[in-house]
């Protein structure tokens, strides 16, 4: 099997020759390929080529391409910092009074400078790689997370105790209506599969019930949106989701990529047999700051308790820092293909 046929089994229930690896690399891909986080978001071409050198060096099974964690929210209007070897952020949101969602014009994200080299470096490594190796084009934040940008992380909490239900539930419409257009954007790059962010609606800073009621309805829709331009759809949430695993199970997403903070025992319980796990290896404590040995026994942690399940995808918990040592990469990718 070639990496794309590994992937493709594994997000059918079916047995691949060898457990499948996706990393989430960006930033190391950048850094080993010696071009600042600045020249990376700016160039499609090197983008794409970062990616083809990591393959090459480390012959895993599919990409995640993305640039940052505030492409989506940049082409809103959220204020957006480009520091020139990190990756962009933002500190503030653009909707400061919530009543004036009302307001709000329309998104359009396509001419975006940052959604057009995102989707130029999908384009190109799918037409590299046709179907060797599986591509994932990251669509940013979901949007119960692009609310948060919008209003900022602790205003959008004040929001959702004293805002009143039509005041959000507009902006979460608005937030979708941005989301969905990234999906059909990226679905047009032949891309094999589409994916989302929603850490802030997760359990350490919401409640249960609030996910169920204010994130989960749209992130169905989101999967809805890619599923209706025939391309497999992840979710992806940090931190411990331990309350909300069966509840993220009913997205109808192909696979939920999660973080070690996460039971993996619990996720193993509830997704083995329903849908692909996708992670869940510490990217900083295990991948960039541990030993090779670090990396190989937690790696065959979760090897082993997923043996009798082929709904598996190794890969770090979230993106793995630019400092992460080659022998700890090379170690989890022969750890898995050595793995019976």
């Amino acid at each position: 099997m070639n990496g794309y046929e590994r992937i493709n089994a594994a997000l059918k229930g079916e047995k691949p020759d060898k457990v499948p690896v996706m990393l989430h690399n960006f930033m190391l891909a950048a850094r080993e390929h010696n071009i600042t986080m600045s020249q990376y978001r700016d160039n499609p071409k090197l983008i794409a080529e970062c990616f083809i050198a990591s393959i090459e060096k480390y012959q895993y099974d599919g990409i995640l391409i993305d640039i940052d964690t505030v492409t989506l929210a940049g082409a809103v209007g959220v204020p957006v910092d480009f520091p020139v070897d990190d990756p962009a952020r933002s500190h503030e949101g653009n909707l400061l009074n919530l009543e004036d969602v009302f307001k709000l014009k329309p998104a359009n994200i396509e001419n975006y400078r940052y959604v057009q080299n995102c989707l130029e470096a999908v384009r190109i490594l799918k037409e590299y790689y046709k179907d060797e190796i599986f591509i994932r084009g990251n669509c940013d934040q979901a949007p119960f997370s692009l609310a948060s940008m919008m209003r900022g992380a602790q205003t959008w909490m004040l929001d959702l105790m004293m805002g009143t239900g039509e005041q959000i539930n507009t902006l979460l419409e608005y937030c979708l209506d941005a989301g969905t257009q990234f999906i059909k954007l990226m679905c047009q790059t032949g891309c094999d599969m589409v994916s989302n962010g929603d850490s802030p609606a997760g359990p350490e800073m919401i409640s249960s019930d609030m996910y169920v009621k204010y994130a989960l309805p749209f992130e169905k829709r989101l999967a809805d949106a890619a599923h209706n331009e025939g391309v497999k759809y992840a979710l992806h949430i940090c931190g411990n989701t331990d309350v909300i695993l069966e509840h993220m199970l009913t997205t109808g997403a192909e696979a939920i990529d999660l973080d070690y903070k996460t039971d993996i025992r619990k996720i193993y319980d509830a997704f083995h047999d329903k849908t692909t796990l996708i992670g869940t290896i510490d990217p900083s404590g295990v991948l960039a700051l541990g030993t090779p040995d670090d990396v190989r026994e937690k790696a065959l942690e979760l090897l082993n308790l997923y043996r009798n399940s082929n709904r598996f995808i190794i890969n770090a918990g979230c993106a793995i820092p630019p400092t992460t040592p080659s022998v700890n990469i090379k170690t989890l990718i022969e750890t898995a293909r050595n793995f019976r």
